[in-house]
């Protein structure tokens, strides 16, 4: 979500929506992990759960630093560039975020599991349509965040300096959060 918002407050609303977009579309590789079993694999190992954190936290840390490298001049080549630029980067950006942070599956493999029915059908069919449907309101969710945080985005456009005290805000809330997940448990319990 502070990914959604720096974009939408930095960069304008397309930027934050492509960012959401993102963000949700790791479900196309989430949800199939989730429905084969794989999922459980990746956080009852803790070599292959640490990987995905570390993986997670060092990227939150490079966009963090980035973050807070920027100066003015940066803060108004990047509005600039958002303005002429394709929507790939942003896009790609939430994606990585969101396939980097083991947190994210494990939510997923601890709450779903829940509902899954096997007298009702397929459970792998189960799991599809109850991920799909945790996707699908994390896309308007985020869809929210990110047009409320780009209508900010003209006005602050305007007033570079606040933009970079905002960024980097969001850059030492990315370090922090990257630092957490680095000395975070190796799994979580997902026994309760």
């Amino acid at each position: 979500m502070m990914l959604v918002i720096s974009r939408g407050i930095g960069e304008g609303r397309h930027a934050a929506l492509a960012t959401a977009f993102g963000c949700v579309a790791a479900g196309v590789v989430q949800i199939p992990l989730l429905a084969m079993g794989l999922a459980t694999v990746v956080v009852s190992s803790p070599l292959l759960y640490k990987a995905m954190q570390w993986i997670g936290a060092v990227y939150l840390i490079y966009v963090g630093i980035r973050f807070l490298a920027a100066d003015q001049e940066t803060v108004r080549d990047v509005q600039n560039y958002a303005a002429s630029t394709s929507l790939a980067g942003p896009f790609r950006q939430g994606m990585i975020c969101n396939l980097t942070n083991p947190a994210a599956l494990s939510f997923m493999l601890a709450i779903l599991p829940q509902f899954v029915q096997p007298s009702a059908g397929s459970p792998a069919l189960q799991f599809f349509i109850l991920g799909g449907t945790m996707k699908l309101s994390g896309l308007l969710l985020l869809s929210a965040v990110a047009l409320t945080s780009g209508a900010f985005s003209g006005w602050l456009s305007r007033n570079t300096s606040f933009v970079l005290w905002q960024q980097r805000v969001a850059g030492s809330i990315m370090i922090v959060l990257g630092i957490r997940l680095l000395l975070s448990p190796a799994a979580p319990s997902l026994h309760r």
